[in-house]
Formats: structure tokens, sequence, C-alpha cells
């Protein structure tokens, strides 16, 4: 009685409309992302208005490798999610709650050592992608502050994972949006009320970390009570499961800032008006395209439930459900940015070179959401259902092949419009390609007869899958 009570308070995604369930989560998810990324583009707005480029420029390349940062943890974040939605899935709140614990305990351990290894060679690294004297020093200035304060995000947006993975979009939207407001109020007092600039940029980020946290740690233990901190035993027993969905998803999502990296070093052979352009377009996109970013978080547990629960014929209806809301979306929201264009390159005080970049992309680069929407979609179906490295391969496929050789042609014959066209291209063909095999996997897995047993069952064997991997078989 104790199991069925829980599934049907916790499996929510188990029953009802698919599409209802994927708008309600992207749209609660995206209104506390996007409300960090509307805050990020602030403080890039407040930082412009101190009239110096370089600080612009350095914020730019300090974004690259905090891209890396906030790409592991979000890594981390999806095995959380999936661990718990399966669990509840299969109507056992007691090891969601032990998986979430133990998900917590690595994720904060991944991500210190991170911190460790990286913050004495910030200035090598950022020497390596194309920053240069004044622009280098204070690049690294602001990440020497805001980089320690990684270890807090982490953690706070593990806990996101805890409540979308249990279905409380409401709450999981609380975490960033706290986050964002946090941020929003600090900025502005820290840059020019305590008159600090860029260091009052870097204090600000930190602080709003620490409310992220807090909110996500009331909503996931306090409300839910889905944190139990496991004993050596047992968190030696999650490891397997945790990570094997945790570095796959981890290496899956740091493909996307090393394409961004080798972006970041072509434009920033065309100056400092340029990466200055590149960072404002790096504001833009999440702003602009948050939905999307949440719904590929936001799909996961709904297909983790009912993978757990073996309703397969509701992870195609979601798959397909999401992808339409994708198309939707994308084409809304590239027609408004053609439209807003220069409103837009107006609102960040952009000239020459920075600002026809970011007309370039309102017209044209914005339209590649539509195959990277559909990449990050499949991803989360492949994570959640039994192949993580799948999500990888497309991943990394987008992010290298569909990247490098695409950007660097564009740069040498077109110069920078030409690198920022290739890097919007290559998402098309890896776009189609993932959407194929996704489909390919999710009838594989429906043509599977239901098992009486209600525990969770153990992934497809990769040998139904389209490509060959004994990786695929390793998430218990």
């Amino acid at each position: 009685m104790a199991d069925a009570r829980v599934l049907g308070n916790d499996a929510k995604f188990t029953t009802g409309s698919t599409m209802r369930h994927v708008i309600v989560m992207a749209g609660t998810g995206s209104i506390g992302l996007i409300a960090v990324f509307i805050v990020d583009a602030l403080n890039l707005f407040y930082i412009s208005m101190l009239g110096v480029e370089e600080l612009a420029a350095a914020i730019g390349f300090a974004s690259t490798l905090l891209f890396f940062t906030v790409s592991i943890s979000i890594g981390f974040t999806i095995a959380c999610s999936a661990l718990v939605s399966r669990a509840l899935g299969r109507g056992s709140r007691e090891d969601a709650a032990r998986m979430a614990g133990a998900s917590l305990v690595y994720t904060g351990l991944a991500s210190g050592l991170l911190v460790t290894l990286a913050w004495p060679f910030l200035h090598t690294l950022l020497g390596w992608i194309g920053a240069t004297g004044e622009t280098l020093r204070l690049s690294t200035r602001f990440l020497q502050i805001v980089l320690p304060s990684m270890v807090v995000m982490s953690l706070g947006m593990c806990t996101t994972g805890i409540l979308r993975g249990v279905g409380d979009a409401r709450r999981a939207m609380y975490v960033t949006l706290g986050g964002g407001i946090a941020a929003a109020v600090l900025d502005p007092l820290f840059i020019f009320g305590f008159d600090l600039g860029l260091d009052g940029a870097a204090i600000s980020t930190v602080l709003s970390r620490f409310v992220l946290l807090g909110i996500g740690l009331h909503g996931a233990h306090i409300v839910h009570r889905l944190i139990r901190f496991p004993d050596l035993t047992r968190l030696r027993e999650a490891a397997r499961p945790f990570f094997a969905i945790g570095l796959p998803a981890l290496l899956t999502q740091i493909a996307t800032p090393i394409g961004n990296t080798f972006v970041t070093v072509q434009i920033a052979a065309f100056g400092d008006q340029a990466v200055a352009g590149w960072a404002v377009i790096g504001r833009i996109i999440p702003v602009a395209f948050g939905v999307i970013f949440a719904l590929s978080g936001a799909v996961g547990p709904i297909l983790g439930q009912n993978f757990g629960a073996r309703k397969y014929d509701r992870l195609i209806g979601t798959m397909r459900d999401s992808l339409t809301f994708t198309v939707i979306y994308v084409l809304a929201v590239w027609a408004l940015l053609a439209i807003f264009a220069n409103s837009i390159a107006d609102l960040f005080g952009t000239q020459a070179l920075a600002r026809d970049l970011i007309l370039f992309f309102c017209h044209f680069a914005a339209g590649s959401f539509l195959f990277n929407g559909a990449i990050f979609v499949s991803s989360a179906a492949f994570n959640n259902l039994g192949y993580p490295t799948y999500s990888t391969v497309f991943n990394w496929g987008r992010s290298t092949l569909g990247v490098i050789p695409f950007v660097w042609i564009g740069a040498h014959y077109w110069g920078v419009f030409g690198a920022l066209a290739g890097w919007g291209l290559g998402a098309v063909v890896f776009g189609i390609l993932s959407v194929v095999v996704c489909f390919r996997v999710l009838r594989g897995i429906a043509a599977q007869p239901p098992a009486p047993d209600p525990h969770m069952p153990a992934p497809p064997p990769s040998g139904d899958s389209p490509f060959s991997s004994d990786k695929a078989a390793t998430i218990s």
C-alpha cells in the first residue's frame, strides 16, 4: 500500500497528457533559467556602461571558461534527476532519497576537485583561448573570485535535479529564479553602489549562488524529504549508476563549451570588438532560447518516470511532443530576433563590428537552434533511457565535426561572419541524425514485452541499439 501511495503521488508523469507535462515542465523550468540568463545579460550591460571595452571582452573570455564549469554541473544534475525519477517511477521513495543524497556527495567532491586543479592555471587557460594584455588580467581576476563558488553552484543545480525528478517544476523554478533575483539586486549594488566595477560583478555572482543553494536544499530536503545521505556501503553502491549516467552526460555537456572555445579563438583573431559582439551573442542565446535549454532538462524526468514504470508507449509520445514544441518555439523566437535585431544591438551599446555581428546572428544564425534543439531533446532521451553514450557521440560530433571545419572554412573565406555562419550550419546534420537514432532506440524499447517485476528493469542491451557499444548497458 505504501508503494502504491508513493507511486501515485510522486510518479505524476506516468499519467495524463505528455504534451501538457512537456509544456508545464519546460515553461516553469525556463522561467527560472531565463531569469538567471537575463541577469547575466544585465551583468554585461552594467559592465558595458563603465565605458571600458576591455571589460566586456574580459567577461566574454571568462564566460567561455565558466561555461565549462556550468556544463560539468549540468552533467551531474542530469544523473541525479534520472536516478531519482526512475526510482520514483518504480515506486521506491527510499531509493530515490538515497540516490539524491549520494548525488550531492559526488557532485560536491567532483566540483571541488575541478576547482582545485583549475584555479592555479586560470591565467594560462585564458591565454590559450586568446585573451591578452589588460583583457587577460581582468578576466583572470574575475575568475579568481568566481571559480571557487562552483562547488556551491553545482550543489544548488543538483537540488534542481532532485526537484525535477519528483516532478516539482514550481520549486525547481524557485531555485534558479531566486538566484537570478538575488543577482539582479546585488549586481548594481556592488558594481555601482560600492564602486567595485568588475570585482563587484564577480562578488554578486558568488553571493547569488549561495541563495540558489539555500532555496534548493529547502525544497528538496525540507519540503520533499528526498535527501538521505547514505553510509559508505550505500555510497559505493550508488557510484556505479551515478557515474554511468553522470560521466557520459558530463562529457556531453563539455562538448558545447569546447566547440564554443574554438569559435572564440577564431573570433578573437578579428579583435576585441568581435569578441565583445560574441560575448553579447552569448547572452542573447540563453535568454532567447532558454525554454529549449529548459526543455532538455524537463523532458528527462518525464521519460525517466515512464521508463521506470515500463510505460514505453508514452516515451515515443513524449519525444514527439518535445520536438513539436521545439520547432514552434524556435521559429517564433527567430522571427522576433530578426524583427528587433537593431533594438537588441542598441541595448548593449555596441558599435561597428560588434553590432554587425549581433545583427547577423539575429537574422540568420539563430535559426540553427531548430537543429540544436533537436540534439538537446534527443540527448535527454539517451541520458534517461540507458544510452548516455549516444548523447556523448552526437554532442561531441556537433561540437567538433559540426564546428571546427565549418567555422575554420567560414573564417578563412568570409571573415568573422563566415565563422558565425559556420557555427550555425554545423548543427544541421547532427540534429537530424540524432532524432533519427533516438526514435529507433525508442521503437526498440517499446517492442520489449512488459515485465511483471515492479522494480526498474535493466536498461536495454546495447545489441538492440543502432550502434554497437557495451557502455550503453552499464546503467543499473
